[in-house]
């Protein structure tokens, strides 16, 4: 497939000494889309964002797939492999609940307190065991120990995001932004810029989604069962 071939290769030239990759371009168009579909609790948010994973995976790997953009990150890279399969999962639930909950893919509602220590502790194990797997990999590349652990923070944040989403609890939202904080400056530093400025458009996003499935959540009641008289 030349036209496969000739996509996968095409840059745009930024400047004399800047070119990105259109892949990457194209691949968080996908991801952005992605996030409107889920915002909407839309099933189409997930083989939407599949598509977005495939494209930034062979961007994120960097010079370790041939490219000329520069260093690998492997958080970044590792992470869409891990959205592609949640994603199934994700599409595979929402699918469900479109059958057996009148028509709704899910129902936005808070993670129990067992939950969030479930997930806050999965994620320091996770971080920890990351960073010194990152760091073996990516020990031929001279980067700042911070990045390996930015890297394995965006990649264990991302996880739990994306766990949350498919599960339909709101903090997915908080789990998106604290990833964002990290994400901008770590991809500025690197040149990633086309994925930079959409983790800086996903801040203001996220937190319009974290308040619109909010207000969602509360308007969710549990109505009491009535007690018929007695007499």
């Amino acid at each position: 497939m030349d036209w496969l071939d000739a996509f996968y290769h095409a840059t745009w030239q930024v400047t004399d000494t800047q070119s990105i990759y259109w892949r990457e371009i194209v691949g968080n168009v996908f991801g952005l889309g992605s996030a409107l579909f889920g915002l909407r609790r839309s099933v189409w948010a997930w083989p939407v964002g599949i598509v977005g994973n495939v494209l930034l995976f062979t961007v994120f790997m960097g010079q370790a797939v041939g490219n000329d953009q520069g260093t690998p990150l492997y958080g970044q890279a590792s992470r869409q492999v891990f959205f592609l399969i949640t994603s199934v999962y994700g599409w595979w639930r929402w699918r469900q609940n479109r059958r057996t909950a009148d028509g709704v893919a899910v129902t936005p509602a808070w993670a129990s307190a067992r939950q969030r220590v479930a997930l806050v502790s999965v994620a320091l194990v996770a971080v920890a065991g990351c960073f010194f797997a990152f760091r073996a990999i990516g020990a031929g590349f001279p980067v700042p120990w911070w990045y390996y652990l930015a890297d394995s923070w965006i990649f264990v944040g991302s996880m739990l995001a994306t766990y949350a989403m498919a599960r339909g609890w709101v903090e997915f939202w908080l789990c998106w932004i604290a990833v964002d904080l990290v994400g901008v400056p770590e991809l500025l530093h690197f040149g990633y810029y086309p994925s930079a400025l959409l983790y800086a458009f996903y801040a203001a996003f996220v937190i319009w989604g974290f308040v619109v499935w909010l207000r969602i959540s509360q308007r969710v009641t549990v109505v009491p069962p009535r007690l018929e008289a007695v007499g």
